[in-house]
């Protein structure tokens, strides 16, 4: 008998503990609603880069060297002349590999070099990607990596993004409710997550039989950018 009571007064002292608790104003699972949406937005990306070189071969090694050095200068100076400026071009990659003859039982023996001098063009004038691909390739450019194009700000086209991601879920949101002969209260909590998808890269080659220069047609189209919310409604 005296264990019985004992037992009451601590489920009454915790029931008196729990009721002191300020309650908090999130309804349990089954009186809620938790939906995923996406938006989209497109914005015009307002930078570009690509990466071209120079491929060289030669007997010795300073031979390769010396070819692709002139070549490389070349290609640099006539970026310049056409507008890019020093903060614009940078160096990427510079390689020699031996060419070398490999039969079955001997050693290899190297039959000459070749060199691979590497630059990557970034610039902000994306209407000048063309013609700066076009003065490259016309200055001795033959190897390519292709072309990218970029949205510096990625706060651009986000208000609208998020705005149809929210009204997606919301518009989810309201359909299931209906199905459950509920209504829908306020948005209790909103996670916000973003997928940028870039143009595709443009591949290019070299004309081989490239007599005068000739600018490289490039579009830049648009860049769609790709916005999802996950949002819990209060049902009532």
């Amino acid at each position: 008998m005296k264990r019985f009571l004992f037992a009451s007064i601590i489920v009454a002292g915790a029931t008196g503990a729990f009721a002191q608790t300020p309650s908090i104003p999130i309804p349990p699972p089954w009186e809620s609603v938790s939906v995923s949406g996406t938006g989209h937005s497109s914005v015009t990306p307002d930078r570009f880069s690509f990466n071209v070189g120079v491929q060289t071969v030669a007997n010795t090694v300073d031979d390769a060297v010396s070819q692709n050095n002139k070549r490389v200068a070349a290609v640099l100076a006539a970026l310049k002349s056409a507008g890019a400026q020093d903060k614009d071009i940078q160096t990427s990659t510079f390689n020699i590999y031996p060419q070398q003859d490999y039969q079955q039982g001997k050693l290899p023996r190297i039959l000459g070099y070749q060199v691979t001098n590497s630059i990557t063009v970034r610039s902000t004038k994306v209407a000048d990607a063309g013609r700066y691909l076009g003065v490259a390739i016309a200055a001795g450019v033959n190897t390519s990596s292709g072309i990218n194009f970029e949205v510096a700000d990625a706060s651009r086209g986000r208000d609208q993004g998020l705005r149809a991601a929210f009204d997606d879920a919301k518009a989810k949101a309201v359909l299931l409710a209906q199905a459950a002969g509920r209504t829908l209260g306020r948005a209790l909590t909103i996670n916000e997550g973003t997928f940028s998808a870039p143009p595709q890269p443009y591949p290019m080659q070299r004309a081989m039989a490239m007599e005068a220069r000739a600018d490289v047609p490039i579009e830049s189209g648009t860049q769609e950018q790709t916005y999802t919310v996950s949002v819990i409604f209060e049902l009532r």
